[in-house]
């Protein structure tokens, strides 16, 4: 079903600011059906539709009893959802668990001879390390009575854990849970700064971190950070202990940066007086906080989404079961980094509550080749697979034939963290999961704590560009900006909002509760006194748009969107247009100020390799976007450029390119992947001469920044 294009009027563009901000132009296609195959059905954990039944609104909050119903509980809940103080909601409770204890304790007895963790470090030739859930249980034992007895930290106290993709991680996360101890894990990309900043905000007084690791076929010298960090917090009033190093190679420190007497400790050597020693796992109160997640832009402070202990480990639990579909006997992938949302909730505590197998990868997806993702998964049999579509588009840049010269077959894949374009979906469908797999497209934050759109794998045909319906127990609405529900299947884009709690929802942003009201809640609350959760939905920050067959499609964050001459278009659709052409690798869309029509598109792109930088490749972009879209978004310019400015994490920083194209200061970079490439895009741009520096309007300074 082709949407039909809408065109700029003479009306609309004299009246243009009368055109509701939320209303994105819609050009996007809708797409056929694909079937999941009878072979998955056969096994999955969900295939009944009477389950579905279960989550139905008129048995909410109730409903997510059958997600609090996986745990292990040590005092039952006495009530599902306290809503008298909205938006803090409370869920389960009265009851009291353990998030160590479900993830590790309670699998021993059936499954402590199997893997739960595998370690894969990047450089090929080094052997690969599996962690069983009876050696996972006793490190995680030791290293919660260092943390308990060396470290002085006890239930409530937070710590910062700055550390990358190794097995230690995740270890030391669970000791913290075991505890109760509130982790706050940063990114092992971030900066020293970053970390300061983070662990100054938490009052965290330890620093937890790693001498270095592989990245990209280099070695990273990680302890550098510390310091670093340490003064940056002291800097901002918190004063930091300790700081525990994990060696990346037992007995071998591998860092140029010094230890320094009486701060930094070896926990390889620490651990050394607590061999052997178990903790009882703390039972904490289902709404006792379980850990920071701070989320920032480039601007601004840090804001930590606090997650709870009962409630977010129900939902994690669920989601993954039902929507993942992970077994005990499944060996599951997922290849973010533990120091995001995703990799909390579906590397560590989702898939070991469900007694998985979980695969740890250190390095880059495309190292040494874009084969090695499709190594390990024939090597380790992995049956699940997890990753983002940036991820995808890279690994199809790189090789888009490697997939097919290995021996692996995926039941399951899932893509995360941004719209996925069509043409990728379905190299993703055809070539990745050779025609075998489920896919499920997921929308969902890091304020939301799981899935909130997904098809249900077994249940509901896949959509490719369509993240899907709501998932179970949770009823979305889009809005325009005066509060007026835009109805399915008008064409038509909003934001996206959810009507009700859920126990996967942050609890509120650590030390600043006004501001968690102020910019998840106040937009569409219509009655700050109410103690109704009816009058307090949550706002997403997403562009969404509904069709008639229930299946969301997210257009990606309000703010990246151009106004173009009173006519809104979503940088995503614009994307897409450009990745459709078999020459263009990555595609990415920036708004640049123009004195006719206010903001118009700029194109960046990157080529596939053996593709060489023509005109004629521009022409066609060109073509293809008016085409497409229409006439409206034809770009000022297209930049064929030879990368993109990636974060580490592979996501493209479009900020840095706003500001190349708008004469602006690009701002730090130094937490880029490769921030070289900043200064060849700004003199193939602008030319050697940078001329004076424009301050840029506020839409502009804000683009591709987080809210």
């Amino acid at each position: 079903m082709a949407t039909p294009r809408q065109k700029l009027n003479t009306k609309e563009h004299k009246n243009k600011h009368k055109v509701s901000e939320a209303q994105i132009a819609v050009h996007w296609k809708e797409e056929g059906y694909y079937r999941p195959p009878k072979k998955f059905i056969a096994q999955a954990n969900l295939a009944d539709p009477t389950f579905v039944k279960k989550f139905s609104e008129k048995r909410f909050p109730e409903c997510f009893d059958n997600y609090a119903s996986l745990l292990d509980w040590d005092k039952p809940w006495r009530k599902t959802l306290d809503a008298s103080n909205p938006p803090f909601w409370k869920w389960f409770v009265g009851g009291k668990l353990n998030v160590c204890y479900n993830c590790v304790d309670r699998n021993l007895a059936k499954y402590k001879n199997k893997a739960a963790l595998i370690f894969v470090p990047e450089p090929e030739g080094e052997a690969m390390t599996v962690i069983t859930y009876q050696e996972l249980y006793k490190r995680v034992n030791e290293v919660a009575a260092m943390l308990r007895d060396f470290a002085a930290l006890k239930t409530g106290d937070r710590v910062t854990i700055h550390m990358p993709m190794i097995p230690e991680l995740p270890i030391t996360m669970l000791a913290c849970a075991r505890l109760g101890v509130v982790h706050s894990v940063v990114f092992g990309g971030f900066s020293g700064e970053a970390c300061g900043l983070r662990a100054a905000d938490s009052g965290s007084r330890v620093l937890i971190y790693a001498d270095g690791y592989h990245r990209n076929g280099k070695w990273v010298d990680h302890k550098a950070s510390a310091d670093i960090a340490v003064q940056t917090a002291k800097k901002e009033g918190q004063e930091v202990d300790r700081v525990l190093v994990w060696k990346r190679y037992p007995g071998k420190y591998t860092s140029e940066s010094p230890m320094i007497m009486g701060r930094d400790y070896f926990v390889d050597d620490v651990l050394k007086d607590y061999r052997g020693q178990t903790v009882q796992p703390v039972s904490q109160d289902a709404e006792a906080p379980l850990f920071l997640m701070y989320t920032s832009g480039t601007t601004g402070k840090p804001k930590g989404c606090q997650h709870r202990t009962g409630g977010y480990l129900a939902y994690v639990t669920g989601t993954a079961k039902y929507y993942q579909d992970i077994h005990p006997e499944d060996v599951y992938w997922c290849m973010a980094d533990i120091g995001w949302i995703t990799g909390h909730s579906y590397i560590v505590y989702g898939p070991l509550a469900l007694a998985a197998t979980s695969v740890l990868y250190e390095g880059v997806p495309q190292f040494p080749d874009a084969g090695r993702p499709w190594r390990i998964a024939e090597r380790l049999d992995v049956n699940i697979f997890h990753t983002s579509p940036t991820a995808i588009r890279m690994l199809r840049k790189a090789g888009a034939d490697e997939p097919k010269k290995y021996n692996y077959h995926f039941k399951h894949m899932t893509t995360v963290g941004e719209p996925i374009e069509p043409d990728v979906w379905r190299w993703y469908y055809d070539v990745v999961g050779k025609r075998e797999a489920v896919i499920v497209d997921t929308w969902w934050q890091t304020e939301t704590g799981g899935f909130l759109c997904s098809t249900k794998p077994a249940l509901d045909p896949m959509k490719p560009g369509s993240a899907g319906p709501p998932v179970l127990g949770i009823y979305p609405v889009i809005w325009d900006e005066n509060g007026e529900e835009v109805p399915a299947g008008s064409n038509k884009a909003g934001n996206i909002c959810i009507r009700n709690p859920w126990p996967g929802i942050m609890q509120t942003i650590w030390g600043d509760p006004q501001r968690f009201v102020t910019q998840y809640y106040k937009k569409y609350n219509k009655n700050p006194r109410s103690k109704d959760w009816r009058d307090w939905p949550y706002y997403a920050a997403d562009g969404a748009v509904l069709p008639a067959d229930g299946y969301y499609r997210i257009l990606g964050r309000v703010d990246d969107v151009i106004n173009v001459a009173g006519h809104r278009l979503g940088t995503k659709e614009v994307e897409s247009a450009c990745l459709t052409l078999p020459e263009v690798a990555e595609a990415a869309v920036v708004p640049a100020v123009d004195e006719v029509k206010g903001r118009v598109p700029v194109v960046y792109i990157s080529l596939k390799p053996g593709v060489l930088p023509n005109k004629a490749v521009q022409d066609k972009v060109t073509v293809t976007i008016e085409t497409i879209i229409g006439k409206i978004a034809r770009p000022k310019n297209i930049h064929v450029v030879p990368d993109m400015p990636k974060t580490r994490s592979g996501k493209i920083m479009r900020r840095v390119l706003a500001a190349i194209s708008n004469r602006m200061d690009t701002g730090d970079i130094t937490t880029l992947a490769n921030p070289d490439i900043v200064e060849q895009i700004r003199v193939l741009v602008q030319g050697r001469d940078i001329g004076p520096l424009q301050e840029g309007p506020e839409d502009i300074k804000r683009f591709g920044q987080e809210p």
